[in-house]
């Protein structure tokens, strides 16, 4: 069935019985990254929208093995799905995106990135996120000082936010970056984080050595915050940022420690808007905007626990 065939389909169908909820039977969810809490989120906020529509939704977790998205696409598009929404790198399953495309099966980026063939991304302004944690550190350690980073640049949400940080770390004269770190993500990142913090801290034994540490999203920030402690240096006043608000990170700033702000992004938000933006292609609407983003909310200690 060509994509045209099943968006005239489903619109007949919506047409007879007034409602959105017989827009789409199938929608397949394809991630590697589902050991995530943001991720975990906006996958809950997809399925509960998805259910309200009438559609059965297929949840389908890599655990971490990027390369077989590819496999798993092929899988669904075999299996006649109506929609698939993706959570990874487009650019790393192509192929995967090639076959839904000659099937005529929309696909979705739910904080993934842009390609051909995904009709749309629905995320958050990651640009504006990282903007915002870095300022913050930068105007809290007085615009000087020795940061450390942890980024990973293979997945384009976290990519775009190291690049930011970097910008306005760079336009800070009296700001060092001492050290850019890539994570071991398969536990989710706090693991790695913390034995790379400690080794930095070992390696920085002089209180005042390190000023900040900004972190692309809440894991490695919380394994910093971990290996600070352990390391009994809480006291030197070493600034922590992330991004994503996660529940354990909003603990963490509430306690009013090395954790101070991080960004709340709204991932059951990200997750309804991606279920709407898939009914709006099976409704047959031709998208004008193909990068959705969610808005966000700086969480400081004020208002962590709200």
């Amino acid at each position: 069935m060509t994509m045209g065939t099943r968006i005239a389909a489903a619109g007949a169908v919506a047409l007879g019985m007034g409602t959105a909820g017989a827009l789409a039977q199938e929608v397949a969810v394809i991630t590697p990254y589902l050991a995530q809490p943001g991720t975990q989120f906006y996958v809950d906020g997809f399925t509960a929208e998805g259910e309200e529509r009438g559609w059965t939704v297929n949840v389908i977790d890599t655990a971490g093995d990027v390369g077989a998205v590819i496999s798993r696409i092929e899988d669904v598009v075999t299996q006649g799905v109506d929609a698939i929404v993706i959570n990874v790198d487009p650019a790393q399953v192509g192929a995967g995106l090639a076959t839904a495309a000659d099937a005529g099966i929309p696909v979705v980026g739910m904080d993934a990135g842009s390609h051909p063939d995904v009709a749309a991304n629905v995320t958050s302004n990651g640009y504006a996120m990282a903007a915002e944690t870095a300022v913050y550190v930068a105007n809290r350690i007085d615009g000087e000082g020795a940061v450390v980073m942890f980024t990973f640049d293979p997945f384009p949400p976290v990519q775009v936010r190291g690049v930011i940080a970097d910008a306005v770390f760079a336009n800070f004269p009296d700001i060092e970056v001492i050290d850019r770190i890539t994570p071991d993500v398969s536990d989710g990142g706090i693991a790695d984080s913390r034995a790379q913090m400690e080794a930095l801290l070992a390696a920085n034994p002089e209180p005042g050595s390190i000023s900040a540490v900004w972190a692309a999203w809440d894991q490695p920030a919380l394994g910093a915050l971990q290996a600070i402690e352990a390391a009994g240096r809480e006291g030197e006043g070493i600034v922590i940022t992330g991004i994503d608000a996660n529940p354990q990170a909003r603990d963490a700033i509430a306690a009013g420690g090395n954790f101070e702000a991080s960004v709340a992004q709204d991932f059951e938000g990200i997750g309804a808007t991606t279920a709407e933006t898939v009914a709006r292609l099976l409704a047959g609407e031709e998208l004008r905007q193909r990068v959705i983003y969610v808005p966000t909310e700086l969480v400081t200690a004020a208002n962590a626990a709200e």
